[in-house]
């Protein structure tokens, strides 16, 4: 049995698009290992089918986390049994690269996203610069991989010659609500899940909820999170914007179908935001909730056939809150947008789209 080691930066127990890949290659007879990042307050793992080990930390943030985290990873590495590394995103490539050079193993790159164009790192020319010589020096080095779509997989071949598969960030199917669960919901709320990162427009988002006649509820937490409070306090709008931060996976699957509307944006900064194709936009559709979302090439490409969101052009405040208030006013435009949901989610699940994942598994077997 072949022995597979993924790495991450993040809590293992919120990591739901982790948890689908691993139990996908444990239950098709993969060993596998998930190692994480710990903190003091985290729950328990939950048990898995794949192993799963936390490394925990002197410094949480910045430079000198990442470099003490992939230096304490690249020692844990040396002395784990693997036939496979795979480097989930840049900020533990360093680490698997030099593990699997030491070791002689097979490495694998999941680019998750294009590491180097999100907001938070373009705006900063000396972090943009770093993360560009770590790219340019490893990427090149992981002939396997593969990413979220193909326009990260046209630039990371662009830039550097590899050749990546897709494996998009589908979730696993669910039971659709019923008709009367749906009528039964006493409260119309919209709902943010997901990281609240720089970048995710926030900064007009919350000011847009001024003039929308319903609660938005915010699922997670980043490192735009005490900015969100921020912007909160100034626009008087404690009780209409609720910050939750973290929830388990298990338990925000059990909330979002009871969302009225769902929201998916981002601004342009960066080609990362731009070319998105978030975890979140399939998970309202498997919730059978519409939702607004950017009329970006990646969500447009998928809303043109299945018709599930109402898009929008820009992210500016009124805009937002225009098409919020449509969807809240217009019952005939956001019942036909919930039934399409229940459509697409037929065809958009991880069951359909682990299959690329193991072929690109097996392919590397055999290579």
């Amino acid at each position: 049995m072949k022995q597979f080691i993924f790495t991450v930066t993040n809590d293992l127990t919120y990591d739901q698009r982790m948890r689908r890949i691993c139990g996908s290659l444990a239950n098709n007879g993969y060993e596998v290992l998930l190692i994480g990042r710990g903190y003091k307050n985290s729950l328990p793992l939950a048990e898995k089918k794949y192993q799963q080990k936390r490394i925990f930390c002197f410094f949480n943030s910045g430079f000198l986390f990442y470099a003490e985290y992939n230096l304490r990873l690249f020692f844990v590495l040396l002395f784990l049994k693997m036939d496979v590394i795979c480097a989930i995103d840049l900020d533990t490539i360093l680490a698997c690269l030099l593990a699997s050079l030491v070791k002689n193993k097979k490495r694998i790159y999941d680019a998750h996203e294009l590491f180097t164009e999100q907001k938070e790192i373009v705006t900063r020319p000396l972090v943009h610069q770093c993360w560009m010589l770590i790219e340019k020096f490893a990427v090149p080095k992981f002939t396997h991989g593969y990413t979220v779509n193909q326009f990260i997989a046209n630039e990371l071949k662009r830039r550097y010659g590899v050749n990546y598969g897709i494996v998009r960030n589908l979730p696993l199917s669910s039971v659709t609500p019923t008709i009367q669960q749906i009528e039964q919901k006493t409260a119309k709320f919209i709902l943010y899940q997901g990281a609240v990162n720089e970048g995710r427009s926030f900064e007009t988002l919350i000011p847009a909820m001024q003039q929308v006649n319903a609660p938005l509820i915010i699922y997670g937490k980043g490192n735009f999170f005490r900015q969100a409070e921020q912007l909160i306090a100034t626009h008087k709008l404690e009780v209409k914007v609720i910050l939750k931060g973290f929830v388990t996976p298990d338990i925000l699957n059990t909330i979002t179908p009871d969302a009225y509307i769902a929201v998916t944006i981002f601004e342009q900064t960066g080609l990362n935001q731009y070319y998105s194709l978030s975890n979140r936009f399939f998970d309202y559709i498997m919730a059978g909730v519409p939702q607004v979302c950017v009329n970006y090439p990646e969500y447009k490409t998928i809303n043109d056939e299945y018709h599930v969101a109402l898009m929008i052009d820009d992210v500016k405040s009124d805009t937002i809150a225009a098409a919020l208030n449509r969807l809240l006013n217009d019952y005939n435009l956001h019942e036909q947008l919930r039934q399409n949901c229940v459509i697409a989610k037929k065809r958009l699940n991880w069951e359909n789209e682990e299959k690329n994942l193991l072929q690109i598994y097996n392919q590397i077997q055999l290579s």
